[in-house]
């Protein structure tokens, strides 16, 4: 009888050990933070629409188009620690050329920057931060170049704003869209999007 009872218990604490590891195994395991729990870096513009509609202000004037040929107001959050400059590339891929369309190339953007006015994007207003430099678009001159894609359905206009690990980027001053965005993803700590959409 008592070697009866020894392995009763036994059989009872085993059930309770096995029961006490399988709610272990069931209970959520605390996550390390993440991104978004210590802050994403994020690009936002007060001048493009909730859906994502790009206003006429901000619309090519040439090739059919009437618009302002103005450069959003962007302002941007949260970059990530060991950001030494940004970059701002934006592209239509929906273009009719087989690679897409840079609408504005602009790198060298001081790390202490949050923000860019509307309008930074025009050369001759001496609004961008000392040392920004702009490239020069599919338009075939530095500056922004706003939408003016054919009749037909609305474009995508990606802008992508790049935290970099270097101050400077290393280009020739005449450095195709291209090449400059290829530097720009090789320097790249993080990127925050913003798209928008135009048709007319």
């Amino acid at each position: 009888m008592r070697r009866t009872g020894w392995m009763a218990g036994a059989g009872l604490a085993a059930t309770a050990l096995a029961t006490t590891a399988l709610l272990a195994a069931q209970s959520p395991t605390p996550k390390a933070p993440t991104d978004s729990a210590a802050g994403q870096f994020t690009l936002a513009s007060t001048d493009i629409s909730a859906g994502g509609r790009i206003a006429e202000q901000q619309v090519f004037n040439g090739f059919g188009c009437k618009g302002g040929n103005l450069s959003p107001a962007l302002s941007w959050s949260n970059p990530p620690a060991g950001t030494q400059s940004f970059a701002l590339l934006m592209h239509d891929p929906d273009a009719p050329t087989g690679s897409g369309w840079w609408h504005w190339i602009l790198y060298n953007i001081p790390a202490s920057m949050s923000s860019l006015p509307a309008g930074a994007g025009d050369p001759q207003k001496n609004l961008l931060p000392a040392g920004a430099v702009q490239g020069r678009t599919d338009f075939g001159t530095p500056g922004y170049g706003g939408p003016c894609p054919p009749p037909g359905k609305p474009h995508h206009y990606y802008m992508r704003l790049y935290a970099l690990k270097v101050a400077k980027l290393d280009v020739p001053a005449d450095a195709t869209a291209a090449y400059i965005g290829f530097t720009v993803r090789t320097q790249s700590l993080a990127k925050a999007e913003l798209m928008g959409l135009y048709g007319r």
